[in-house]
């Protein structure tokens, strides 16, 4: 069975290494892969690490290829974080979110939709884990979709 290629968000693929979306495509800029409206170049699409979806015209997704960016950033001297620092980081959040603050408009559901999915059960056990009553349901991460 032939490899399938993972394509990514800018957003989803800077959250792997740690990094904003928008340094995440500044870095891709740099390389020469980005134009400064946001939009893949052709040297991006003849090298596979970019692809754009729907119709022609500024409404095109775009989607990154993870393998090809990602070994680009490692060479930029980007580091994947690990699992478990992700684990910790998404519910230390969810747990201040859940307690509130004036200060702070976002909810936990709310950022919640921006998890990693692959990330949501051990995110509950870690919450179970520290006496936080929230817990993220599946639903909200199909939210944003």
């Amino acid at each position: 069975m032939a490899a399938t290629t993972s394509w990514l968000s800018l957003t989803d693929l800077g959250r792997i290494y740690g990094i904003s979306a928008i340094h995440c495509g500044k870095t891709l800029e740099h390389q020469g892969w980005r134009d400064r409206r946001g939009r893949p170049t052709q040297s991006a699409l003849d090298a596979k690490a970019a692809m754009q979806t729907g119709p022609h015209g500024q409404g095109r997704t775009v989607l990154w290829n993870r393998t090809v960016c990602s070994q680009l950033l490692e060479q930029k001297g980007y580091e994947p974080m690990s699992r478990s620092l992700q684990v910790e980081q998404w519910t230390q959040l969810l747990e201040a979110l859940q307690v509130g603050s004036p200060s702070i408009t976002a909810t936990a559901d709310q950022m919640a939709e921006e998890m990693p999915g692959e990330l949501l059960e051990d995110v509950n056990h870690q919450l179970a884990a520290r006496g936080c009553r929230y817990r993220v349901s599946p639903r909200s991460l199909h939210a944003r979709h």
